[in-house]
């Protein structure tokens, strides 16, 4: 659409396009990564509360066994798996998400630079 303008005005109109279509395209990439960050924060918040159970039941009772510490044992690595089986997997999706756009962006990048060379070639010629 600006051709007429020449090739300045129209690396300015891709320039724009381009970051108008990045944040498009990665406007859901920062939910996914705050899901993968938070993840082993809580299963990790749940470690410690769990074993602060544990330690709790340890010290009201008068005799220790593996039965007393078992359950805030189990809440600690029941939490630890949660949030790692949340965040492993938000971590692969952001992942690939970072890679398709790169690749995109690339594409965009080479198909631009394509439309420039043509339209300065066409500004020579006349």
């Amino acid at each position: 659409m600006r051709a007429s303008r020449g090739s300045e005005a129209v690396e300015k109109a891709i320039s724009t396009a381009g970051v108008i279509e990045m944040s498009f395209l990665e406007r859901g990439l920062i939910a996914i990564a705050t899901v993968a960050n938070i993840a082993p924060l809580l299963g990790f918040l749940g470690t410690v509360s769990g074993m602060i159970n544990a330690f709790g039941a340890i010290a009201a009772a008068e005799q220790v066994s593996a039965k007393l510490v078992a359950k805030g044992i189990e809440e600690a690595l029941i939490t630890t798996l949660a949030g790692l089986c949340i965040a492993i997997p938000c971590n692969v999706m952001h992942n690939f998400f970072i890679s398709q756009i790169d690749r995109f962006i690339i594409e965009m990048e080479e198909a631009s630079a394509d439309l420039i060379d043509e339209l300065l070639a066409l500004e020579h010629r006349t």
